[in-house]
């Protein structure tokens, strides 16, 4: 008895097709086996909806596309998971044309759905204060990791600057620190006086006991004499977030975020901000206003008596 095809099942010879596709994003683009999984999982449903109406992939028209991503069960993703799902059917369709295995790509005139740049996650100034006075102690990993923590926060820098550093870039006098940041391009940042006084610490006697002896232009430094690596710091930050009761774990970037968020709650021209974050662009800067924004609504519904 010759088996029909279940409305489920995509039309004969349309799985075939796809895994071609995924065939030759793995062999021209080193397609992780997570990326494989994911345009499959976004392409097989096309082919599902497609079967229903007795239609293959090949011959897919725009309206045919329109109402697959209309269609109840795709209108409950989230634009960012439906964007995604247009983006793999258009790779897959410019895939096709290219072949010779359609004449015309369905998706071409199409728009993604409008996405919103996602809030990055801070920390309130009391969430960085308890942070902050986590090391105790007068051992020479304490003092450096109070540092550390003190510095990342006051001056916005990346976790790979901030690992980066070394000594020759840091002016104690003059309290600021001159940093090569992405592209190639150099800053000059304010360290703030308690980051100064923790640093100047580190730097009297700590960083000695560490090194024993061992050369090292490095920063921030282990007992081996080696630059503490960002791994080891992305560690210990999550050691002192859990020791002071943080049920979310921060990261790096996180003291980053916080650095521009206080700063333009206080009050701090976003152009400053922008130059103190290395931002080469404004418009990447100015996703700190939302948050400010944000802070400010929630402080107005607090305190204002018509809030």
């Amino acid at each position: 008895m010759n088996s029909v095809a279940s409305p489920a099942d995509p039309i004969p010879g349309d799985d075939a097709l796809i895994e071609r596709f995924l065939e030759g994003l793995w062999l021209e683009r080193g397609a992780s086996r997570l990326t494989l999984s994911a345009y499959r999982g976004d392409l097989r449903p096309f082919a599902v909806h497609l079967a229903a109406h007795g239609m293959a992939l090949t011959a897919a028209t725009r309206s045919e596309v329109l109402g697959f991503i209309s269609a109840p069960a795709q209108a409950r993703l989230a634009p960012r998971s439906l964007s995604r799902r247009l983006s793999a059917l258009r790779g897959f369709y410019h895939y096709l044309v290219r072949e010779g295995l359609a004449a015309d790509d369905p998706t071409g005139r199409i728009q993604s759905p409008r996405l919103g740049r996602p809030l990055p996650k801070t920390l309130t100034e009391a969430e960085v204060e308890r942070l902050l006075l986590a090391p105790v102690g007068d051992t020479p990993e304490a003092q450096r990791d109070s540092a550390m923590l003190e510095l990342i926060y006051a001056t916005g820098l990346r976790v790979s600057e901030l690992v980066g550093l070394r000594v020759a870039q840091i002016d104690l006098n003059r309290g600021v620190l001159v940093v090569l940041g992405k592209g190639a391009r150099e800053r000059m940042v304010p360290m703030g006086e308690s980051s100064l006084t923790r640093l100047d610490e580190y730097l009297s006697g700590a960083r000695g006991a560490l090194l024993k002896g061992q050369v090292s232009d490095a920063l921030f430094v282990t007992r081996r004499g080696g630059a503490l690596t960002r791994q080891a710091f992305w560690h210990l930050l999550r050691r002192y977030a859990r020791q002071v009761g943080f049920e979310t774990m921060p990261s790096p970037h996180t003291l980053r975020h916080a650095f521009a968020t206080h700063l333009l709650n206080h009050g701090a021209d976003l152009r400053a901000v922008q130059m103190l974050l290395g931002h080469a662009d404004l418009s990447t800067t100015q996703i700190y206003t939302h948050v400010a924004r944000e802070r400010l609504k929630a402080l107005h519904a607090q305190h204002h008596p018509r809030g």
